[in-house]
């Protein structure tokens, strides 16, 4: 008889998405991202940090000051990163899972990715000039969005269950 409490493909790619998160050294904003194909396979991962090769400790992660001296015009968000990291250059009709509804900047890296739909927990922004920009470009592509319900609070890794 097979195990009965497993978790859904939702809850699946948005916990690596999750997980993908907690690599972020912003100490205030952890954003994670994952790309799932048709085929439920995942085709791409990525974080909110700063761009290869860029220091994290010189750079600044503040978020409020001169622009210049926040974290703002240097962080690459989860959703672009996931989609520059991906496996495909070819990711029409994909899902991207993310925590967070994204950002203008990073729909229109989603629709010109090609990327179908949107699964997201959180739109806490919806309110921002950002998001509704985001939401009617994604609309006009034709971008399924949804909400995504958890029944679930938390998934636990423990490491030690292994040995």
């Amino acid at each position: 008889m097979k195990r009965e409490n497993y978790i859904s493909w939702d809850e699946y790619f948005m916990g690596i998405a999750l997980l993908s998160a907690q690599r972020s050294k912003d100490p205030s904003t952890q954003v994670g991202a994952c790309i799932v194909n048709d085929e439920k396979k995942i085709v791409g991962v990525g974080y909110n940090g700063f761009p290869m090769g860029c220091d994290d400790d010189e750079l600044p992660w503040a978020r409020e000051g001169a622009f210049l001296e926040t974290k703002y015009p240097y962080v690459c968000h989860a959703e672009l990163n996931a989609i520059l990291n991906s496996i495909s250059r070819d990711l029409r009709g994909c899902t991207i899972y993310v925590a967070l509804f994204p950002c203008n900047e990073c729909a229109k890296a989603i629709i010109q990715s090609g990327i179908k739909e949107i699964v997201y927990l959180s739109d806490k922004y919806e309110h921002t000039d950002i998001v509704k920009a985001s939401k009617i470009m994604l609309h006009q592509a034709k971008v399924t969005l949804r909400k995504l319900d958890i029944t679930l609070s938390d998934i636990t890794i423990r490491f030690e269950d292994i040995k």
